[in-house]
């Protein structure tokens, strides 16, 4: 025969409004706990509860980095590119031609770099205040 486990054997019940319950399922929603009853136990017996925290201003770094690395990702492409092409160029004509459109892109490139540089100064400032 199994023996039982000796957990949990007493209920506690008890009635809120419609305003309290929702305030307490969103209460317990922006913590790691993931059953209510667990979140209740914590919460009265004051145990340590972690909760989500979420910084708006590192959303919108996020949002911006996802932007620039799109861009990054597409002027290495084109880099990459320009460099097969380079290696198949006989003609010195067509290397010229290739060098231009290389200072093009490495302006780009540079103007890119200096960008990220800025917005990471910038959210790092922020974040020392």
């Amino acid at each position: 025969m199994k023996e039982k486990k000796s957990g949990r054997t007493r209920i506690v019940a008890f009635r809120l409004m419609p305003g309290e319950y929702t305030r307490l399922e969103t209460t317990c929603k922006k913590t790691t706990i993931r059953h209510l009853s667990e979140c209740l136990r914590r919460l009265i017996f004051n145990k340590p509860v972690t909760r989500y925290v979420r910084n708006q201003s590192l959303d919108e770094f996020m949002a911006e980095m996802v932007l620039l690395r799109k861009e990054l990702n597409a002027i290495g492409l084109n880099f990459n590119q320009a460099v097969r092409r380079l290696h198949t160029l006989d003609h010195v004509s067509q290397m010229q031609f290739w060098l231009k459109g290389f200072e093009q892109d490495k302006d780009v490139l540079f103007c890119k770099v200096e960008e990220i540089k800025n917005r990471i100064n910038l959210i790092s400032d922020q974040w020392l205040q």
